[in-house]
């Protein structure tokens, strides 16, 4: 059976989720890339270096995160959350939120990595999210 999931499902895979697909787009040209992420309240959180994605998102703020359940080929659910890009640029919230990213995953990726020993070059960003959908599949 194929389903729509309820809102508050959503939120729940987002919740439970660490790494999704951030989808942005410039000029017609989409870009999308995997990230790791913190969801809390109504944003989800996203630390970067400088790079393709940020530009992007400074010209076009318009993005969305698509984040997969996969237990396996006919089990499954998907969500996708729309929103806005917010550059966190006030140093002392920045610093906060990049001390509380590190301390939401348990293992550092390379990403992490290279920002433990270049932390003010990192850059932290909010998805003001303004819709979510989801659908399921399970058998």
């Amino acid at each position: 059976m194929v389903g729509n999931l309820r809102e508050d499902e959503t939120r729940q895979i987002l919740r439970e989720e660490h790494v999704g697909r951030l989808g942005c787009c410039l000029d017609g040209e989409p870009y999308v890339v995997p990230v790791s992420y913190m969801f809390e309240g109504d944003s989800i959180y996203v630390h970067s270096m400088p790079g393709r994605k940020i530009d992007i998102l400074r010209a076009n703020p318009r993005a969305c995160l698509q984040v997969d359940n996969i237990k396996n080929t006919y089990d499954w659910k998907s969500v996708v959350a729309f929103g806005s890009f917010f550059e966190l640029t006030d140093q002392a919230e920045r610093r906060n939120m990049l001390v509380r990213l590190f301390n939401h995953f348990p293992h550092l990726t390379p990403v992490e990595s290279r920002m433990e020993t270049n932390v003010d070059k990192a850059i932290v960003f909010r998805l003001k999210i303004d819709s979510i959908s989801g659908v399921y599949e399970k058998w």
